[in-house]
């Protein structure tokens, strides 16, 4: 099966070999479903948009009527369910009071019994409306299908459950409920979810080039021992473990992205060349000074980042180096196309995503120094992306999108079109990134 199979495909395919005619569906990534939604609507009944902090709604434009909005009552998820409900007035919109939901929120965890409750109410209506869902030919198992991991739970109508793009429970508290009500199919793998896009973000070159200019600038011996903080889906700890014999640990505090990274290294043979560790950024589960460098990439958005580079100091041996690379929503990103100003004003702002304590601006640089790293090499870079159908292009564009009225989408779509015919079709955002040493005294 080709790398490059549209996850619209795998996810027919999947539909196929379980035997489901038509199922409700529940994802945090819109986009995920997008192709289902233009190019096989009748297979989709119900379907629950939780939480996304990015949605282009165009293509559900057709489905609004069976379409329920989980929003944050603050955060990314506020604006993008509330723009998307003005393009679909005939979809519903729940917000979760007094809860902030950022990318990496874990809803499901916190949020159980209300999002319980207004999943099964909104299914139930569905139903009614004539809009049922069909029982699986399958019933109970796992296994793989078109590069993508199913679990069978449950008996009663189809209710897929796709990843969320960083929510560490993922949908486990409230797969007990809903199995209670629907054959329920959770789905993983490298094609959905944030995996798909922290693998898709790991091929781009400029991406791999800025990782790998993060490595050499910390100038590690080839045997040293060296620890990545927040490793995800482990994508670029395969890439580090390819091209040196660097001892790696990879840690990170999310069960499902551990799980998945662990699942991927297997799979390239690579699992015993990384160690893979459940670790919280903020308390480091390791003795001090016993790593010779440790690095972070674009994870102090999400924690306390001074709590988070006090730890690498002291898990890392005087004279050690530590590299950090964060997102810069205070700079602009760039979409290559003619946009008209008011365009303009509206994509050159990056995604602000950052947590209270987080980091992802210019500060990082000061916050390094005044946690007593000497030596710093800072190199603001940018990331290049040009693969329009990729997870990680699809990710940021979905943001512009949102952003935009019927009249600008279309605008969009012609300025796009027209830079793909002439290969032009490229956006470039900016990232801060340091290397600094901890002192040897």
């Amino acid at each position: 099966m080709s790398p490059d199979m549209p996850v619209v495909d795998r996810l027919v395919a999947l539909w196929d070999h379980l035997g489901i005619e038509a199922a409700h569906v529940a994802t945090q990534v819109p986009a995920d479903i997008a192709g289902l939604a233009c190019e096989h609507g009748r297979r989709l009944a119900g379907v629950v948009l939780c939480t996304p902090t990015r949605l282009d709604p165009t293509p559900f434009v057709a489905a609004a009527d069976r379409i329920l909005m989980v929003s944050g009552a603050s955060g990314p998820t506020v604006g993008a369910t509330m723009r998307a409900a003005e393009r679909m007035p005939a979809a519903e919109r729940i917000v979760l009071d007094g809860y902030d939901a950022p990318g990496w929120a874990d809803v499901a965890a916190d949020r159980r019994d209300t999002l319980g409750d207004a999943m099964l109410a909104f299914l139930d209506r569905v139903s009614a409306q004539g809009r049922p869902a069909a029982p699986p030919r399958i019933g109970a198992g796992h296994g793989t299908h078109a590069g993508i991991t199913w679990r069978i739970d449950g008996a009663g109508p189809a209710l897929v459950l796709l990843p969320f793009f960083l929510a560490p429970s993922q949908w486990a508290p409230l797969l007990p409920r809903l199995a209670a009500r629907f054959t329920v199919v959770t789905l993983g793998g490298p094609h959905l979810g944030g995996v798909a896009a922290l693998e898709d973000r790991a091929r781009a070159p400029t991406y791999r080039a800025m990782f790998a200019t993060l490595i050499d600038t910390m100038a590690l011996a080839p045997d040293a021992a060296i620890l990545d903080v927040g490793c995800g889906a482990g994508s670029l700890d395969r890439l580090l473990a390819r091209r040196s014999t660097t001892s790696i640990t990879a840690a990170d505090a999310n069960p499902f992205l551990l799980r998945e990274a662990q699942a991927l290294a297997a799979a390239e043979g690579l699992d015993g060349a990384i160690r893979f560790l459940a670790a919280n950024a903020e308390a480091l589960p390791f003795a001090d000074g016993v790593f010779d460098g440790a690095c972070s990439v674009t994870v102090l958005e999400e924690c306390d980042a001074d709590r988070a580079l006090g730890e690498m100091m002291r898990v890392v041996r005087p004279g050690g180096r530590i590299g950090v690379i964060v997102r810069a929503i205070d700079m602009p990103q760039w979409w290559n196309l003619p946009a008209p100003e008011a365009i303009r004003r509206k994509i050159d702002v990056p995604p602000q995503s950052v947590g209270a304590q987080g980091v992802a601006d210019a500060s990082l640089y000061r916050r390094m120094r005044a946690a007593g790293l000497r030596d710093l090499v800072c190199f603001p870079s940018l990331v290049t992306l040009d693969q329009p159908s990729g997870p990680i292009w699809r990710y940021r564009e979905d943001h512009v999108l949102s952003l935009l009225s019927d009249d600008e989408t279309r605008t969009w779509r012609d300025m796009r079109d027209a830079a793909s015919r002439e290969a032009l079709l490229f956006m470039a955002h900016p990232m801060h990134c340091a290397v600094g040493t901890r002192p040897p005294h």
